[in-house]
């Protein structure tokens, strides 16, 4: 059985201790953390919103750690599977994309716009 590979939401990243939680057990190999430039910039935004004692390049910092310190996290070239899904949040394609390209699990909070029926559908589509 091999290492669970998981793509982490920009919902899950967001918060400073289950960020750090999360990319702390990825460094330590208990499973293999993927995200994309895209889910760092969510995560990233939604601080800056909230947030003006942060600045982007504190942030952004943390973003370029994150890369360089959990190896093979980034998810690359899933762009052209994002037409062809379907959620119930459009803009939440790109996840359900990226999980497909790498084979992984989505790891999130937002589970209203990811239904099971739907990921057990799109995983045996592309994944045969």
């Amino acid at each position: 059985m091999g290492q669970i590979v998981a793509l982490l939401d920009a919902c899950v990243l967001y918060s400073a201790p289950l960020r750090d939680l999360f990319v702390q057990l990825a460094v330590d190999g208990v499973y293999q953390a993927k995200w994309t430039n895209q889910i760092h910039d969510e995560w990233i935004d939604s601080i800056l919103k909230v947030r003006s004692d942060i600045n982007r390049e504190s942030l952004e910092y943390v973003r370029d750690l994150m890369n360089r310190h959990v190896a093979d996290s980034m998810v690359e070239d899933y762009q052209s599977l994002i037409q062809n899904l379907i959620l119930p949040d459009p803009k939440d394609r790109h996840i359900l994309a990226a999980a497909i390209q790498v084979n992984a699990r989505i790891i999130t909070f937002n589970l209203v716009d990811f239904p099971t029926k739907i990921l057990d559908c799109s995983n045996s589509l592309f994944h045969q």
